[in-house]
């Protein structure tokens, strides 16, 4: 009896074969999902770039005024993300490796600018440095403004890619390195930095890449300036006003193109990265 019963159990239990996680019935539903969501949208917004052939797709991009959206955008989430790289950086190794009160608190709040509406988040950076600010600072219609807007929206993506490896890091490294003599900036230049560039690069390309496409939080902080603050999904915004959706899409093609060129680099040097660690 009892032989029979764990022979029972056994096959209860037992994975059946209809079904696997990496099945290709997964694999379908994957596809077709990520069809959906992404690839249809993606293809519909390249085939109305292309409404008016491929001359007037090259029209709608080196249009003066689309050029302009995009180098500010360009400009302005570069400075972004080398801001994220310092500051976030710097709050990852905050949390990890010191103690003090209210951490807990100080940890939720990174996660914020992803849970807050980002049109709020511009409604309350207006109240604070607009035309009314208490503090007496006006970055209303300025590029420091903008830079203040997507620096808030992009803020836990540096910090969250870095703080998990400094808690997986192997301190007695560093102790080992420190106790034959070596100061804080080597310790930090030959030990930490490299371990953490990955994770650093990481989080800087997906603020980039967020920063390049954000409309709400500097919708209006930004003021939508031509030439001066327009950033290119506020230039999206006013072709389609103005009728004008060939060019919407074609700067939309333009910004996706540019987020893909940079997620692609970061997936190449990560590759090297992980090439490089196993190699060691």
């Amino acid at each position: 009896m009892t032989t029979e019963r764990v022979s029972h159990e056994t096959q209860d239990f037992a994975p059946r074969r209809g079904w696997r996680p990496d099945g290709p019935l997964s694999l379908g539903i994957t596809g077709l999902w990520l069809s959906i969501i992404v690839l249809l949208p993606l293809a519909a917004i390249a085939a109305q770039a292309f409404d008016d052939g491929a001359g007037g797709f090259w029209d709608g991009i080196t249009d003066p005024a689309a050029l302009q959206a995009l180098g500010i955008t360009v400009v302005v989430s570069l400075i972004v993300g080398v801001v994220n790289v310092v500051f976030g950086t710097v709050i990852a190794w905050v949390l990890v490796r010191d103690e003090f009160p209210g951490k807990g608190v100080v940890n939720a709040i990174i996660d914020l600018p992803f849970a807050l509406p980002t049109i709020v988040a511009s409604l309350v950076l207006l109240a604070l440095y607009g035309p009314n600010s208490p503090f007496d600072i006006h970055l209303a219609a300025t590029q420091p403004g903008v830079v203040l807007a997507l620096t808030f929206v992009t803020l836990p993506f540096v910090v969250r890619q870095v703080q998990p490896v400094l808690m997986e890091l192997d301190t007695s490294v560093e102790e080992a390195a420190a106790v034959l003599g070596a100061g804080n900036r080597v310790i930090w230049s030959r030990i930490v930095l490299p371990a953490l560039l990955p994770a650093i690069l990481s989080g800087a390309g997906l603020a980039f890449t967020r920063a390049i496409g954000e409309f709400g939080s500097v919708v209006l902080i930004g003021g939508n300036i031509p030439g001066k603050t327009q950033v290119a999904s506020q230039y999206i915004q006013q072709q389609i006003e103005v009728d004008e959706p060939v060019n919407a899409a074609a700067v939309s093609v333009a910004l996706l193109v540019i987020a893909f060129v940079v997620l692609f680099l970061l997936r190449v040097v990560a590759k090297i990265q992980t090439r490089r660690e196993g190699s060691e």
